[in-house]
């Protein structure tokens, strides 16, 4: 009997070492600024984000530790800034950088979108060792199914769901690496949220363009 036991073990981790693969669900917070917004535009209040997913591992050498995966995900976003979004009476969106002298309870951005990451992986596992070093870089493509701006005082409540300049779909590029559960995650968006849009008071430029800095978490 024992013999027949240490057969089955050796034919369990052989069977690892060659089909092992890191199929995770992944869970990510983060940090996020705006860059490519005009010189008189900040951020304040709360600027954070959420992403959760599953990404399928394909190994493409024979250690296994060198793969490419592609999955699927959510991400929420909000981006507390001061850039007032609202609409004139001909249907004209307004972008106005609210002055510091203007009262004001709460102005942010928020999305909610589906996204599709792409990712090149290294890392030193092995079928047996599930804490290890790992770089991820890849891209994220996202479709934002939901966006909205909001601004309100006392006594005025401003909301806005359909910007003609927003750009729902947009392209990121990411890296991650760490060792074992814990990464630190850089996203960068290669397209802006918004295309021909432009302060109505100075003309300036906006991109809206984000880059989130945090943590993810990817779990077996």
């Amino acid at each position: 009997m024992a013999c027949s036991l240490s057969a089955q073990d050796s034919l369990n981790i052989s069977s690892l070492d060659t089909k092992y693969r890191e199929d995770q669900f992944y869970i990510g917070f983060t940090y996020n600024l705006l860059t490519q917004v005009p010189s008189n535009v900040n951020l304040n209040g709360v600027s954070g984000g959420l992403n959760f997913g599953y990404l399928r591992d394909m190994p493409i050498n024979e250690q296994r530790n060198i793969s490419i995966a592609i999955g699927g995900g959510i991400a929420l976003d909000r981006y507390g800034q001061n850039l007032f979004i609202g609409e004139e009476g001909d249907n004209e969106t307004i972008f106005t950088p609210i002055n510091e002298d203007v009262d004001y309870k709460i102005n942010r951005f928020s999305t909610a979108g589906i996204e599709v990451p792409i990712e090149f992986r290294w890392r030193t596992s092995t079928a047996e060792v599930y804490k290890f070093w790992r770089i991820y870089t890849g891209l994220r493509l996202r479709y934002t199914y939901w966006y909205r701006s909001y601004f309100t005082q006392a006594n005025n409540e401003v909301g806005q769901t359909d910007i003609p300049e927003f750009e729902p779909v947009n392209l990121a590029a990411t890296l991650a690496f760490g060792y074992g559960t814990f990464n630190l995650y850089f996203n960068y968006s290669l397209t802006p949220f918004f295309k021909d849009a432009f302060t109505s008071d100075t003309g300036e430029k906006i991109g809206f363009t984000p880059l989130k800095m945090g943590i993810i978490f990817y779990i077996l």
